[in-house]
């Protein structure tokens, strides 16, 4: 499988903090990986690296092209998607508004309103309402749904099932192995391990802004010093 995101000692500061340690990471064409961690281990800061929106050295490769020096605009065009934790909707527009609106090219994408509608029912029922009375959970689908509309090839999401009840985690379970039949690649960082042991093909742990575990969900199963050390609070 050829990786579609290839990031190579990744360094990143704010100010004078120094949070990211020389991260390597990949995600292959149509895979699921996932970003374990505690919270303030430098997860957020990695993925924001990425998307231009935290100065970072070293080399992130997206299908080969540098992406290191874009800006976040650029890189969402080359197709890379991006679902910040805080959700980031347009309150005062509608849901409808808000989906199209994540829609970046002139052409048609592989996604449409249709499809965003059959996978959240409820954003149909919602969506002449203004996005800013929706519950958190509804919110998060529409995040999710309106990134999703600019066609992304790759598409990280920062702590997606963050306060949402069991059945919303359950829809955003099958809302990214959804992506992966469609040949979407997902980067999943995430506190949950059993939502992540459950879809991915690969994960990483990351402790104090290194790479400090990589492999299989079924390893990291197995390797119950690193969930210890890492992972449990």
């Amino acid at each position: 499988m050829s990786d579609i995101l290839d990031i190579r000692g990744l360094q990143a500061f704010y100010g004078k903090s120094h949070i990211l340690h020389g991260v390597d990471l990949r995600v292959g064409e149509g895979e699921i990986v996932s970003l374990l961690g505690r919270n303030g281990v430098g997860r957020s800061t990695l993925v924001k690296a990425v998307m231009g929106q935290v100065a970072a050295s070293g080399s992130v490769r997206f299908r080969g092209s540098e992406l290191l020096g874009l800006k976040a605009f650029q890189i969402a065009h080359k197709g890379v998607g991006y679902v910040p934790e805080n959700r980031d909707i347009f309150p005062t527009l509608t849901v409808e508004q808000n989906l199209v609106l994540g829609q970046k090219r002139s052409t048609p994408g592989r996604w449409t309103l249709a499809d965003m509608y059959r996978m959240f029912p409820r954003l149909e029922e919602r969506r002449l309402v203004a996005a800013g009375v929706l519950s958190g959970g509804e919110q998060q689908m529409l995040t999710l749904c309106r990134t999703l509309m600019g066609d992304p090839d790759l598409i990280m999401i920062d702590e997606p099932t963050e306060g949402l009840a069991p059945k919303i985690v359950a829809l955003v379970a099958e809302y990214l192995l959804a992506l992966k039949e469609k040949g979407v690649a997902v980067l999943l960082v995430e506190q949950k391990l059993a939502i992540a042991l459950d879809i991915s093909q690969r994960v990483y742990v990351m402790g104090h802004g290194a790479i400090v575990f990589e492999g299989t969900p079924a390893e990291l199963r197995a390797n119950a010093a690193v969930r210890k050390e890492w992972l449990e609070v």
